[in-house]
């Protein structure tokens, strides 16, 4: 077991783009395993790499004691909406009402390569919603109504955890192509 910290709002690397996974090896499989040990013992029901300075397109959820990972998603989003409350890992303490697509079809690879088609429908669907974000360098906050997302920030700026030492950054073990923190 693994536990990372969190990092938090105003980290660089929350709002930049993850690179592509291109080798599934023994750092993937670690990387997975960090991760989902992070989320379960934060609790969360979902978390990014990019949540724990690593900046892959990976991501885990925990949903009804099913738990697992996804590898380079690509979301096919319905056009059907569900308003409800979200919170994040990265922004504790802090929830707001959040619009998303009521059911999402997610293709991407298991942490062995192989190829893998998820369906997820209201929070199985928030959820990969919301990590693919992460993933994208979105917060949620982000998508919240203007007003809602005004009063986000100021609740960001007010909390205790806000402004404080961010963790040492640490270079990923994958190819980055240059383009990773």
């Amino acid at each position: 077991m693994a536990i990372q910290p969190i990092r938090l709002f105003g980290d660089p690397i929350l709002a930049t783009r993850a690179i592509e996974v291109d080798r599934f090896d023994k750092e993937i499989r670690q990387l997975v395993s960090d991760l989902t040990d992070t989320m379960l013992d934060a609790p969360g029901a979902g978390l990014a790499a990019p949540q724990i300075g690593v900046s892959l397109r990976v991501f885990t959820w925990s949903i009804d004691e099913e738990v697992g990972h996804l590898i380079n998603p690509i979301l096919s989003m319905s056009e059907e909406v569900q308003e409800g409350e979200e919170g994040c890992l990265s922004i504790p303490g802090l929830v707001y009402n959040c619009r998303r697509s009521m059911r999402v079809v997610a293709e991407g690879f298991t942490m062995h390569g192989e190829p893998i088609q998820l369906v997820g429908e209201e929070l199985l669907a928030r959820i990969f919603q919301h990590e693919t974000d992460h993933l994208n360098g979105i917060l949620f906050v982000d998508r919240l109504e203007k007003e809602v997302r005004r009063q986000a920030l100021q609740d960001i700026r007010g909390s205790e955890w806000f402004g404080g030492e961010q963790p040492e950054i640490r270079i990923s073990p994958h190819s980055t192509r240059g383009l990773g923190l």
